[in-house]
């Protein structure tokens, strides 16, 4: 398997735009326009991103998210709520055709899923386990979380690796979700999620563990990786769909 590689971890763009270009490198994969492609990312400045079919108001604090400074907006795939900060997390998304090991969703969260479960056991995280269907987990709690989108027989999954995300602030956007937690036994966030950092006792760099992603996905995947640029193609495309990912009709579509 070959995969085109883009990093966009350096300085990073925000959530809009980045949600733009995981769409649009969908599309132009369900054109067949592009090939297999593997992103890493950050958001810049820190962001909530919503799952397409959740009410906005069940888990996020929109008020709390505006003083902090936090933008927010609704993925095109489904799953939770994440809290994406530049400062301790990685997020990954990846295309390819939905076909052979990839056209069963349970099957295909597990194969890509094991690129990040191997960045973390690269990381020092032996302990680290894959829960289906999209959960990583370290010491029994969360570090990552995917989810996925399909298109015309391409496939999407994107989804982060908290390695030294700033927790209190991910309580405090992300607090309405504390009712569903304790209704799952759980007393508070930090039963259910952790950081890489927190877990293992040690700081980790940006740089570490965009090295350790890019080693476990090729190790999972089999995959030769090239570092490639974004095309002009991608970009415009992208430039025509951020717009939708600033929309409060689409934001909010779900309050």
């Amino acid at each position: 398997m070959k995969l085109r590689l883009l990093l966009d971890v350096d300085r990073g763009h925000n959530v809009f735009w980045q949600m733009a270009f995981d769409e649009a490198l969908l599309e132009l994969r369900s054109r067949g326009e592009i090939g297999d492609t593997l992103r890493l990312y950050i958001m810049n400045p820190h962001a909530v991103t919503v799952g397409r079919f959740q009410r906005i108001s069940e888990v996020v604090d929109v008020e709390a998210a505006k003083s902090l400074g936090v933008d927010i907006t609704r993925r095109i795939t489904g799953g939770g709520t994440v809290y994406h900060d530049p400062l301790g997390e990685i997020t990954y998304s990846i295309v390819v055709k939905a076909e052979g090991p990839f056209e069963d969703v349970e099957k295909s969260f597990a194969i890509i899923c094991r690129g990040v479960l191997e960045a973390v056991k690269l990381l020092g995280a032996q302990d680290a386990r894959y829960k289906p269907v999209n959960d990583i987990l370290v010491g029994g709690r969360k570090v990552s979380g995917s989810a996925q989108a399909r298109r015309r027989g391409a496939l999407l999954q994107h989804g982060t690796l908290m390695y030294a995300t700033r927790l209190d602030i991910l309580e405090r956007v992300l607090a309405p979700q504390i009712k569903l937690l304790r209704e799952k036994g759980y007393r508070g966030f930090r039963d259910r999620v952790t950081t890489l950092s927190e877990a293992l006792h040690r700081k980790f760099s940006k740089e570490e563990v965009v090295e350790a992603l890019v080693k476990g996905f090729r190790r999972a995947l089999g995959a030769e990786l090239v570092v490639d640029e974004p095309s002009e193609k991608e970009l415009r495309l992208v430039e025509e769909l951020e717009q939708r990912y600033r929309d409060p009709n689409w934001v909010f579509k779900r309050v």
